[in-house]
């Protein structure tokens, strides 16, 4: 347990930084709300249409998709590491997860669940 003490005082020294900045912002900040305030911006411009309106659902349906599939993969950084110490049996045991992410990317494919129109 004495290895973890180091990421145990990184965690509670940047948690720890994290709470004084919003306590600091919170108190020293300006509080003068205005009508120029509260408006969007946009890049400099007016904005075209208030913020918050409705999304198409395939944009949410892309970003879980996204998300699911890049969670998946990121599996594949610590089994390159430890590749060699693990074996031909762990090469398979990739080769399996490997062929049920491509399975279920090419499912989504097929369903449209990709296409943006």
């Amino acid at each position: 347990m004495e290895g973890y003490l180091g990421v145990l005082i990184t965690f509670l020294l940047a948690a720890g930084i994290a709470g004084a900045m919003l306590v600091l912002a919170s108190v020293l900040g300006p509080k003068a709300p205005s009508a120029v305030k509260d408006e969007p911006f946009e890049c400099g411009q007016p904005p075209m249409e208030v913020s918050g309106g409705r999304l198409s659902v395939k944009f949410y349906l892309v970003a879980m998709l996204f998300i699911l599939f890049d969670v998946e993969l990121v599996f594949l950084f610590p089994w390159a590491v430890v590749y060699r110490e693990l074996g031909r049996f762990a090469f398979w045991e990739m080769g399996v997860f490997m062929g049920i992410v491509i399975l279920g990317f090419w499912y989504a494919w097929k369903k449209g669940a990709l296409e943006w129109e």
